[in-house]
């Protein structure tokens, strides 16, 4: 479930960050990218897994635990976005 999520979460934040934010003002390359970065991580833990375990287990993990790792690495991600663009004060606020 993390992969998809993970995935889905990259997939969603490239597009804005193409369409949206050209000129690089809120960073969304970044979250992007650290989206992208842990969707690949997670897909060759995936795979290792499922080779190890000899093709037995289950490749895409869904339960409730699952999900709510998902969003909890959704939310470190964001957590990690917004520190980065509260340093870079893109719109200048806080520096008045």
């Amino acid at each position: 479930m993390w992969l998809i999520v993970l995935t889905l979460a990259a997939v969603i934040t490239t597009a804005i960050w193409y369409a949206k934010d050209t000129d690089g003002k809120y960073k969304l390359s970044l979250l992007s990218l650290v989206f992208w970065g842990t969707s690949i991580m997670v897909f060759v833990d995936h795979v290792l897994g499922y080779l190890m375990e000899g093709a037995e287990g289950e490749f895409f993990e869904v339960s409730l635990d699952a999900f709510l790792l998902s969003i909890v690495l959704v939310i470190i991600a964001l957590i990690m976005w917004e520190i980065v663009l509260l340093y870079k004060d893109p719109a200048g606020r806080l520096k008045r």
